[in-house]
């Protein structure tokens, strides 16, 4: 096997006019993060989930906006955005389902989980149904091995999860475009 590399330090950015880090962001992050942080990097996760938060993922071109405002190099925003799990680099469902795959979870039975939510949402993990209602994820460790198997519902960790329980949360869940 070999590591093909990809031409990513020449593709162009999608840009919009219209910037997506608001005056209010940074009058947020400069009055609430950054007085927390010695140096202006050690506000970058927070600032990524206040983004986040607010818009829903982060697109490249806020990610060069972040790092404007931060003074930091945008390869180090990018890093950060997908190292880590938590951060959106695309759009994402109204919901998203995050199943964990820590060993714990794996011994107790994950898979069938997991396979049951790709049959039934007819989408892998890190994809988004059609009608934009649901996002699949497989996560790392949720820290719940005591109550395997686990998953994230949006924010919401469920403990002890079968497909019938599962089921149940998805079935219940608000249509948030009503």
């Amino acid at each position: 096997m070999t590591w093909a590399a990809k031409p990513s330090g020449t593709r162009p950015i999608e840009t919009r006019s219209e910037p997506w880090v608001t005056s209010a962001m940074k009058d947020r992050w400069t009055a609430n993060l950054l007085p927390k942080y010695e140096t202006t990097h050690g506000a970058l996760m927070p600032v990524l989930h206040d983004f986040q938060h607010e818009v829903g993922w982060i697109p490249l071109q806020a990610m060069s906006e972040i790092a404007a405002f931060l003074d930091i190099p945008p390869g180090e925003v990018l890093d950060t955005a997908t190292f880590y799990e938590e951060y959106h680099t695309h759009p994402v469902g109204e919901h998203i389902i995050g199943i964990c795959q820590s060993i714990a979870c794996e011994a107790c039975g994950h898979q069938a989980i997991l396979d049951h939510l790709r049959d039934r949402l007819d989408i892998e993990p890190h994809e988004t149904t059609a009608d934009g209602r649901f996002t699949l994820m497989a996560l790392e460790c949720l820290g719940a091995c005591d109550t395997a198997p686990c998953c994230l519902v949006n924010d919401d960790r469920h403990d002890n999860l079968t497909i019938e329980r599962l089921d149940e949360i998805i079935d219940t869940l608000p249509d948030k475009q009503s």
